[in-house]
């Protein structure tokens, strides 16, 4: 999509359907923001479903979704587009199943949906792209997955993969989009190299991204070459600044470690250390929110990290026992940990911080410090960050070397925004 018709989209100027057209967007009205922001945004679900159903009238369509995809008052997706006239044929699912309780990983098979009885096609396990042979049976695919803002997510890398797919075998494809949960204004982090492309990072954009779901389908369908028939539905009423918990959209717990936003705050950061021997709080209360081992002095390590270079959050001594964690780390131990407190969520920057935090917990544990090396290259999108810390640079050697490329991909992604 270039900038033109993105402009004309928000202009009111709706491009038509067109077989040559990379990407187009069904409009919403738009709602004026309230203080404290707006509560009267309006899932793009239900916008498709009130408004814009026509659009899959007469086709056979495969709906990806899970647990979050519910309209505000908690109808499943699924049977608002059933309820709109809408020929759902099939539900597919990604990481963590129909339900998300599977755990972080887990092979989810293919079952049965009990409320709407239609078949599930599990996304995450054998399989991360859509058979052939299911979507020949198909016209078009509607994904609507509630996203937390951060590279390392699975939820887009299936959405992304499902385009292709749609792509490939002439499917029409659908975004219902959702507010990016942690806000659409701050961008931080590193830009991945697409040398290290993986599941927990497709393509070159920063750990946290600033974009919905929807901005990020017509970035990739566009900056990456797949060429889908893409239409986007945005939600109604969302202002970038606007965070989950100023919408009046319920959150629901995208994963069973994503229990509310103060961990989808942190997790731009702290989800670095999974490629190290802490533990992330899997297996507590606060997943994400907090670090730790049994070996690591917490009241050194915060004196060590200096204070004013990390505006936004307290460091607190803690500690904690994982039970039932899905990562394997210190079960049933006590663990001496460090709690991420937000205390001003407008100058907190998660990825910083979790520099700061490896840079000073690797001087301070010596021999007990493990790199998981391969799964922290693969999150963190690259080599260089390890490569950097082992050397002993800086951390403003380190976070300012992600400038340039940041700066790019902020400029660049201005044509594919939706939402003031």
């Amino acid at each position: 999509m270039t900038n033109a018709s993105v402009k004309q989209v928000l202009d009111g100027a709706i491009p038509a359907v067109g077989a040559g057209l990379a990407g187009f967007l069904i409009s919403a009205s738009a709602c004026a923001p309230e203080q404290p922001r707006n509560p009267e945004v309006v899932p793009g679900i239900e916008v498709l479903a009130a408004d814009s159903a026509h659009i899959l009238v007469g086709l056979r369509v495969g709906l990806i979704t899970n647990h979050t995809g519910l309209s505000r008052d908690g109808t499943p997706a699924a049977q608002l587009l059933l309820e709109a006239g809408i020929d759902i044929r099939v539900l597919l699912a990604p990481e963590h199943g129909l339900r998300g309780s599977g755990l972080p990983g887990q092979v989810v098979p293919d079952t049965i949906d009990p409320a709407s009885g239609l078949p599930v096609h599990s996304l995450y396990g054998e399989r991360l792209t859509p058979d052939t042979a299911l979507l020949q049976e198909l016209d078009a695919l509607v994904f609507d997955v509630q996203d937390v803002g951060a590279r390392y997510y699975t939820y887009v890398s299936t959405m992304a993969e499902a385009i292709r797919a749609a792509t490939g075998s002439g499917l029409l494809f659908v975004v219902a989009d959702r507010p990016n949960p942690i806000g659409g204004e701050l961008v931080q982090g590193n830009v991945l190299d697409s040398a290290f492309a993986s599941f927990v990072g497709l393509f070159p954009v920063p750990m946290r991204h600033g974009m919905t779901a929807g901005e990020l389908a017509l970035m990739f369908n566009d900056e990456f070459g797949i060429g889908a028939r893409l239409l986007v539905v945005p939600a109604s009423g969302w202002d970038r600044s606007a965070w989950a918990d100023q919408t009046g959209v319920p959150w629901i717990p995208t994963s069973p470690n994503m229990p509310d936003l103060e961990s989808a705050t942190h997790y731009p950061g702290t989800c670095l250390f999974e490629g190290t021997n802490l533990s992330v709080g899997r297996g507590t209360e606060r997943p994400f929110q907090q670090i730790g081992a049994p070996w690591l002095d917490a009241e050194e390590v915060i004196a060590g990290v200096v204070p004013a270079s990390l505006p936004g959050v307290r460091l607190v001594p803690v500690s904690f026992t994982p039970r039932g964690a899905d990562d394997g780390k210190f079960e049933g131990r006590r663990v001496r940990g460090i709690r991420l407190e937000v205390t001003d969520r407008g100058t907190y920057d998660p990825t910083r911080t979790a520099v700061a935090l490896l840079r000073e917990i690797q001087r301070s544990a010596g021999a007990d410090w493990a790199w998981r090396a391969a799964a922290f290259d693969r999150l963190a999108g690259t080599d260089q960050l390890r490569i950097g810390l082992d050397s002993g640079a800086s951390l403003d050697e380190i976070v300012e070397g992600w400038a340039t490329a940041r700066q790019s991909f902020q400029q660049n992604r201005v044509q594919y925004l939706l939402y003031p």
